[in-house]
């Protein structure tokens, strides 16, 4: 099989159902910024070594595919005709809870913020605020075509909660590699 099919060629694609839009699609924007979130996970994992912190990104990378299918399929090609879903796999409240007992879990070990902190600490705390902050660009992208197309809310929450999520192991990465946090206190201008 070819990898490619030059159906693309004309600045179109397809969505799952087979709907056809432009690129420049709000929804192919949105799957889009997921795909670059879980590639940045993945980049992150190569400057980690720690076996836990690792299982759980790979849990957020399957995770992020089951996000990205279901923003690549338009609310009314979620159901099949026969009654069924259309994807083998949706993102459930449990998936959101695994995420916040994971912050609660991952916070025992941290002091509590006083101010913001700058991001970095680190290769790999440093690569942990970037994909934060591509996770909150992905995040805002579900909220923008939620303005025009019906998006399930709980994808949203689910990124929602996965940037913070990576805030706090950025913090937790940095303590445990010894990285000190730089804190923006405005009182304080270099």
């Amino acid at each position: 099989m070819k990898i490619y099919t030059k159906t693309g060629d004309k600045g179109q694609t397809a969505l799952y159902g087979g709907t056809r839009v432009p690129k420049s699609s709000a929804r192919v924007d949105s799957y889009g910024n997921i795909d670059e979130l879980n590639s940045f996970i993945g980049f992150a994992k190569s400057e980690i070594g720690d076996p836990k912190v690792l299982e759980q990104l790979r849990k957020i990378q399957f995770d992020l595919f089951t996000v990205g299918s279901e923003s690549a399929t338009p609310a009314d090609k979620l159901m099949l005709a026969n009654g069924k879903p259309r994807l083998a796999l949706m993102i459930a409240e449990n998936e959101v809870e695994e995420l916040e007992r994971w912050i609660d879990e991952w916070e025992q070990h941290l002091e509590p913020l006083q101010n913001f902190i700058l991001p970095g600490g680190g290769k790999s705390a440093t690569s942990l605020h970037i994909c934060r902050t591509v996770c909150r660009r992905a995040e805002r992208g579900l909220v923008f075509l939620s303005e025009s197309e019906e998006v399930r809310p709980l994808i949203i929450k689910y990124l929602n909660r996965l940037s913070d999520y990576l805030f706090v192991l950025a913090r937790y990465i940095s303590k445990c590699n010894g990285d000190v946090e730089e804190f923006w206190i405005p009182s304080e201008r270099l």
